[in-house]
């Protein structure tokens, strides 16, 4: 309702505006009448006198105005200046080429004048939209990226186009900002215009509609509603510059988070490594005591079965303890690679021989294609790595199944698999789960640990240029992968 009384409050203001300036034109025509009646002026002078008004009135007002006072002219240079006076009678062809020719040469003037005129208007409304976009520009380069980029961008364009009313519909926020004076039914316009994934233009009621797109994504990123009397080429720079605007919060936005991230894991990093050199001392201590307590003996068998669990637990958290002084150093780049010649079949039964049972081991099978392979590395952080995982594979196989532990070489790489079967790991977390602290939804209650483990996995594979990943589905089961550069790759 709002709108359409609007466009017929304009349309009859505009109606208004032309019949005044005719009856202006009429008037200035009847007063040259009278003084050319008076003066007794020939035809040629008062033709002159009257095309100077009709082109005054198409430099003032426009072509339709300068027609209506061209015919008016005419018809009082007909009735009051040529024989007979007083009469519309027209005497003779030249008399009506002479009027004709007034007429077309009064009609082609105010044409070229309103051609000239309206390019003129169009140049100037050219250069002011220019200029404000200039403006809009430099001012959303100022925009406060720490808060959302709408309602900021919408009050500019109100304040710097002078619009009657603009929205903006963010959808990485969800929200839409408006600026101005809309009617009822109007709330989620730009929403709408982002359903539709259309952009439009109504020329009754001057709105303007634009999808807004961005580089990061091939859905729309929003939508600009404008209602105003503003060029379609300037919207569509308005909808551009939006975009940007919106485009450089999100960047923002990711950046900040990142940071965030990378100072929380710094500062994580750093409290664990303290953490981690505090207990050392008293873990030593403790171990050294509970190992002592054995070697003296003596003691009930309770006794012994107490002790014996304080000694393990002493040297499960200083394997712990040790893993996370590993990892500081690994995320500080501070780890200085003892690089030798390693045979990874003989480091494999090393780690076994070293960290389990023989009752442990016997669910293992090494298989190897190549019994002398051997990378360039670090022995320490490949044996943590082969017992991380394989320490995850007895931990969450089927009890009783075999684990299968294979290595060959592959393209100049050495290709080390651990397989069990057991519970899945998911799409989702296949990456995750190198994660430091991530554990997967589904086994973070069932089984015991950190998530520190894998993590440590990554990095120490990272630092010999090595790469590590998971594959894992319903019928073949779980195999994690590490591959590194052998010493051929080195040398390419």
């Amino acid at each position: 309702m709002t709108n359409a009384f609007a466009l017929r409050w304009t349309t009859r203001s505009h109606k208004q505006r032309t019949l005044a300036h005719c009856i202006a034109a009429a008037a200035v025509l009847s007063l040259l009448t009278s003084v050319g009646i008076i003066l007794q002026t020939n035809l040629l002078t008062i033709g002159l006198l009257y095309l100077m008004v009709v082109v005054s009135v198409a430099s003032l007002y426009g072509f339709k105005q300068a027609t209506f006072t061209s015919i008016l002219a005419v018809l009082l240079l007909d009735y009051y200046f040529e024989p007979p006076i007083f009469s519309f009678a027209v005497e003779g062809p030249a008399v009506f080429i002479a009027l004709v020719t007034f007429e077309v040469t009064a009609l082609t003037i105010s044409r070229l004048q309103g051609r000239e005129m309206k390019q003129a208007r169009e140049a100037t409304i050219h250069l002011e939209g220019m200029e404000r976009l200039y403006e809009l520009s430099r001012s959303t380069l100022l925009l406060d990226l720490r808060q959302p980029p709408g309602p900021q961008i919408a009050a500019l364009i109100e304040r710097i186009f002078n619009v009657r009313a603009v929205a903006l519909f963010d959808v990485s926020l969800g929200r839409e900002d408006r600026a101005g004076e809309w009617g009822s039914g109007e709330d989620d316009l730009a929403k709408q215009c982002v359903l539709r994934d259309s952009s439009s233009d109504d020329l009754q009621s001057h709105t303007s509609q634009r999808v807004l797109r961005t580089g990061t994504g091939p859905g729309p990123a929003g939508a600009l509603v404008v209602r105003g009397e503003l060029n379609p080429l300037v919207v569509d720079a308005l909808a551009s510059l939006a975009a940007i605007a919106m485009d450089r919060h999100q960047s923002f936005e990711s950046e900040d988070r990142a940071e965030r991230a990378r100072q929380g894991e710094e500062l994580r990093a750093t409290v664990l490594d303290a953490l981690a050199h505090e207990l050392k001392t008293p873990l030593a201590a403790v171990q050294t005591a509970s190992s002592g307590l054995l070697e003296l003996g003596g003691m009930t068998d309770s006794q012994t079965e107490l002790v014996t669990l304080i000694d393990d637990a002493a040297v499960h958290l200083n394997e712990l303890c040790t893993r996370m002084l590993v990892t500081a150093r690994l995320d500080g780049g501070k780890v200085g690679l003892d690089l030798n010649d390693v045979n990874i079949r003989e480091l494999i039964l090393e780690v076994l021989a070293n960290y389990w049972t023989p009752v442990e081991s016997a669910r293992i099978e090494v298989l190897s294609s190549d019994a002398s392979l051997t990378v360039k590395g670090d022995r320490g952080l490949l044996a943590m790595i082969l017992a991380q995982y394989i320490d995850n594979a007895l931990k969450y196989s089927t009890p009783n199944t075999k684990i299968e532990v294979s290595v060959q070489e592959n393209y100049s790489q050495a290709l080390v698999s651990v397989h069990n079967i057991g519970p899945t790991i998911r799409i989702e977390d296949r990456e995750r789960v190198f994660d430091r602290f991530y554990r997967a939804a589904d086994q973070k209650e069932a089984i015991s640990g950190t998530g520190i483990g894998l993590s440590i996995a990554k990095k120490a594979a990272e630092a010999h240029h090595g790469h590590v990943w998971v594959i894992s589905s319903d019928k073949e089961g779980t195999t994690f992968f590490l591959s590194l550069p052998t010493e051929a790759r080195r040398k390419q």
